[in-house]
């Protein structure tokens, strides 16, 4: 069983930064790409960012490119989400993920198998 458990959310202005981290637990961890979504009330779940099992391919949603990384840190078994110039629309629960298939970086819901309880991030204007 993988347990993915993330952390690093709160309260911050517009303009401001935070760092989400997904710790995941088992040996297979960097078999696997990753992703981010987010989710915010009233919302669909969408995807944020993904990254290879190595850490050498990324994929972005548009809303978030030049504003977000996404990396990864095999000998720790995480996966991070730095967030840099927040807007109060980035305003969601966020979600790590892990790919159901090594070879492609997904960016549906339903491409990924295990999930993470979420973390609440908060940007005011």
């Amino acid at each position: 069983q993988v347990q993915l458990v993330e952390s690093g959310g709160g309260l911050v202005q517009a303009g401001g930064s935070l760092r989400l981290s997904c710790a995941a637990s088992g040996r297979t961890f960097s078999y696997y790409n990753m992703g981010w979504f987010r989710q915010a009330p009233g919302k669909e779940r969408e995807f944020v960012a993904a990254i290879s099992w190595s850490g050498g391919s990324t994929e972005y949603a548009d809303s978030v490119k030049g504003r977000f990384t996404i990396s990864r840190d095999n000998a720790k078994n995480t996966v991070y989400l730095q967030m840099n110039s927040l807007k109060p629309e980035d305003t969601a629960v966020y979600y790590c993920a892990r790919s159901r298939a090594a070879w492609v970086l997904g960016t549906n819901t339903n491409e990924y198998d295990y999930w993470g309880q979420g973390t609440q991030v908060t940007v005011s204007s």
